[in-house]
């Protein structure tokens, strides 16, 4: 009988883990501190990997290490290796009680996440949610958020994401706006009524989807708010015409509360995602919400689309 072929041995454990942590946080010192060990005691144990593998996976520079090439595919897959392990032990432990801390968008929080996230928590209840409303762009990577409900074109290294709703945008009136200015017969009369968040460059793009030239600049309102929910009431107490997504508002306009005068929609590029680490795909948490929470999607946008500028 032939001897089994001898399976390829791994460099040291604690070199392995030095990499990974220095890989992750950009610096021998940073690695040092997470670890218990010295810059030095970091150095060394990166000496000995590269080593072992025959390659520099680090160029020191005079203010801190960056990956080489090399270095930079090694990490990906010492990271996806180092999550497996935390993940099996939780399993194990039946940890499964993580806190889940997911980074949303305001207007998406208050018209998608917040009425149904407690179905999530009745499904499991074991799993402490924690919900971050901004605006800005948190790191993932870096543990800011969980996962994170955010609006781009979906292309963020070391970033799984799914897409959840496109960029759609149309004027919004209201009962009260009528009473007050008349209703709009074609899209230019937009121009002579007052616009909320007058400044914002969709209405630009919208007046031009509309067949309509956009004024130099629009300064009819004069109110900025930036946020969808804030326009939205705005336009609903009869202010001016705000620029909204009709799948985000969707009980609104069937209330009568909102009234879309026109067809004509703007699609921008940007869309929205659910964001988290490649790397933590597997986690439990993250996975019991990317499943709930797709399955909500499904079901939110089958009538319709959804907001990027939110």
């Amino acid at each position: 009988m032939a001897a089994a072929s001898a399976r390829p041995s791994l460099p040291p454990l604690a070199a392995i883990r030095a990499f990974e942590a220095a890989a992750r946080h950009g610096s021998f010192t940073s690695a040092g501190a997470e670890l218990g060990l010295t810059q030095a005691a970091v150095s060394y144990q990166i000496k000995v990997l590269e080593d072992r593998v025959g390659l520099p996976l680090f160029r020191r520079k005079a203010r801190g290490v960056e990956l080489t090439a090399d270095g930079a595919r090694l990490a990906e897959r010492a990271g996806e290796a180092f999550e497996t392990l935390r993940q099996a032990f939780a399993e194990a432990r039946h940890a499964r009680d993580e806190t889940l801390v997911i980074s949303v968008l305001p207007t998406f929080a208050q018209q998608i996440l917040a009425p149904r996230l407690g179905a999530f928590q009745i499904a499991h209840p074991a799993i402490t949610t924690r919900v971050e409303v901004e605006s800005r762009l948190v790191d993932l990577i870096a543990g800011e958020a969980t996962v994170a409900i955010r609006a781009g074109r979906g292309q963020w290294p070391g970033i799984a994401s799914h897409f959840l709703m496109a960029g759609i945008y149309a004027p919004m009136i209201s009962p009260a706006f009528i009473a007050r200015f008349g209703r709009p017969s074609v899209p230019a009369d937009l121009l002579d009524l007052p616009l909320i968040d007058a400044d914002d460059m969709g209405w630009e793009g919208w007046f031009r989807a509309a067949g309509v030239t956009p004024p130099a600049c629009c300064t009819k309102g004069g109110t900025l708010f930036g946020v969808q929910a804030y326009t939205a009431q705005a336009a609903m107490a009869g202010h001016g015409a705000s620029l909204l997504n009709p799948g985000l508002f969707r009980g609104e306009l069937a209330r009568g509360d909102l009234i879309q005068p026109f067809d004509i929609e703007l699609t921008e590029e940007d869309a929205i995602y659910l964001a988290y680490p490649e790397r933590r795909r597997n986690a439990p948490a993250i996975r019991a919400f990317r499943d709930w929470f797709l399955a909500e999607m499904a079901a939110v946008t089958a009538g319709g689309t959804g907001d990027a500028r939110i």
